[in-house]
């Protein structure tokens, strides 16, 4: 089939098929006399591997890195996630302990701007002895502008 009519089977664009393809994580697919590509089922198994993997949290790059075993996520059996060394992580293991890391960096700056909102950070935004009780941003033409709005009265 066609890379339009592959690529509403498999549930993705011409445009994510051919960057699949430049990407390694789907072979360049047979041509017709006419230079068109042609995709069989096998291929609209993969890009749907590969779209379930990029879902799942996985990066291109990831994929990438096991682009020659997706086949084995292509045939329906069980197949188990894991690095083919001993002690080291696969590519999944690799990619949680990338999100555990994030999230932590994530966490980390959650909880100081929460402490800076509930201590000095309230007081000196507004100044006077105000509180901050909405921060807004607008983008205008000229670029960001920011905006407070400050209560009346002694910060909580």
């Amino acid at each position: 089939m066609r890379i339009g009519d592959a690529a509403a089977a498999a549930g993705t664009t011409p445009r994510a098929l051919r960057f699949y393809e430049q990407r390694g994580l789907l072979a360049p697919p047979a041509r017709t006399s006419s230079g068109q590509r042609e995709y069989g089922s096998e291929d609209i198994a993969r890009v749907r591997v590969v779209r379930d993997l990029l879902a799942a949290g996985l990066t291109v790059a990831d994929v990438r890195a096991c682009a020659d075993r997706l086949h084995l996520l292509t045939s329906g059996g069980p197949v188990r996630c894991t690095s083919t060394e001993p002690g080291a992580p696969g590519v999944v293991g690799q990619r949680l302990a990338a999100l555990d890391a994030e999230i932590a960096r994530l966490t980390g700056l959650r909880e100081a701007l929460a402490r800076k909102v509930a201590g000095e950070g309230a007081v000196g935004a507004c100044g006077g002895g105000r509180e901050v009780v909405e921060e807004s941003v607008e983008v205008t033409d000229e670029g960001e502008a920011g905006r407070s709005a400050c209560r009346r009265g002694p910060a909580r």
